[in-house]
């Protein structure tokens, strides 16, 4: 099947491949315009950041074209193996010694001048392995003992292994992506009702058990109250998207870099993007996600066969998720999660999984009927 399909059309959809391009080139852009000043004072070359950015790109987008030509039906044999090796990933950056701690979470193991985050693979792996899983034994998802339930305690498996760190931002990513992926392979509408009453007291609980999720909290309803903590992260994010207006400040005129929002080429970069493109600029990258969401949905939905459709749906409900999760959080609509926006925030990890994903996505797409 996969032959003949790839003989017939062989070709990607291009309009997802630009979108991802154009994505990609923003980011980059954006990265060196938000980091040169801190590239400068902390290394002493402003170029920095770019420079590992431009090297984690190029890495991707090699990675992106080698996954889009391999057949996405491959993937199946390679499921389990896949699934053993992220968990395996998991429970070694929680060894001391092994996991490197920043930020208050050890999410990090050290390769050479180097880090990777096992969470970021763990996300891949696990939607690659539920694709398989809900595919083969779709006709058992309506019966919670031997569909629902074995499917919840997959994922939540991970999800308890990623708040070890703790990682709430990934974790959240991780648990609606698969939630998704389980609701359209066809669970039954009722019991996502129970499950819902449960992830609810789950996430009270995990807020009420770390004081750090509810100065959070207490952060997002009111960041004055502790303007330089807690709070200084959001209303520095709101300084930089209020003077931004409509055509925003021009390209490398913000003012929030310079030492004013910690960190801006990583998670809240799209602030920056803010500040210095404007409101045109802005929406603009939303328009970008909003059509990446659009052509995934259309590939999921003309693939040719469940695993297929399942695979495709939940990568493209992975960036989706995040991506509206991270420009949330910068606007103000929700706590801070600490979670990068896809394509656009410095990192290795995350950007080079991203493309590896939508690499796999592209392939589905030679054999969708676009």
């Amino acid at each position: 099947m996969f032959k003949k399909r790839l003989n017939d059309q062989s070709k990607p959809d291009y309009i997802l491949l630009w979108i991802i391009i154009a994505l990609l080139m923003v980011g980059v852009v954006m990265v060196y315009s938000s980091s040169h000043v801190w590239s400068e004072y902390k290394f002493g070359d402003e170029f920095f950041y770019l420079k590992r950015q431009l090297l984690f790109a190029g890495v991707g987008v090699f990675a992106m074209f080698f996954f889009m030509f391999i057949p996405y039906g491959t993937w199946k044999n390679y499921s389990k193996i896949l699934l053993i090796v992220c968990f395996t990933l998991l429970i070694l950056v929680l060894i001391p010694g092994i996991g490197l701690i920043r930020g208050g979470a050890q999410s990090w193991i050290g390769v050479g001048a180097f880090s990777i985050q096992p969470s970021e693979f763990m996300k891949l792996g696990l939607i690659i392995f539920l694709a398989n899983m809900l595919a083969t034994k779709q006709k058992y998802i309506t019966s919670f003992k031997n569909g629902f339930l074995p499917s919840l305690l997959l994922v939540f498996t991970a999800f308890g292994l990623i708040m070890l760190q703790p990682d709430l931002g990934t974790g959240m990513v991780l648990v609606l992506t698969c939630i998704i992926m389980i609701f359209v392979a066809g669970a039954r509408l009722s019991h996502f009702f129970g499950l819902a009453a449960l992830g609810l007291l789950g996430l009270v609980g995990l807020i009420a058990s770390a004081p750090y999720r509810i100065d959070r909290i207490t952060a997002f309803l009111n960041p004055w109250e502790d303007p330089l903590g807690d709070g200084f992260q959001i209303i520095q994010s709101l300084y930089a998207i209020g003077p931004g207006g409509l055509m925003g400040l021009g390209l490398g005129n913000s003012l929030q870099k310079y030492f004013y929002l910690p960190e801006p080429q990583n998670d809240f970069i799209f602030a920056i993007v803010g500040e210095e493109l404007g409101f045109i600029g802005g929406t603009f990258v939303i328009l970008l996600f909003l059509l990446l969401l659009w052509r995934g949905i259309k590939v999921s939905i003309e693939a040719p066969d469940l695993f297929g459709r399942l695979l495709a749906l939940g990568i493209v409900s992975m960036l989706a998720v995040q991506a509206m999760i991270n420009i949330s959080v910068v606007i103000g609509l929700i706590p801070v999660t600490g979670i990068t926006l896809p394509f656009l925030s410095y990192g290795g990890s995350s950007l080079t999984l991203t493309l590896c994903s939508v690499g796999i996505l592209l392939n589905i797409s030679i054999y969708s009927k676009i």
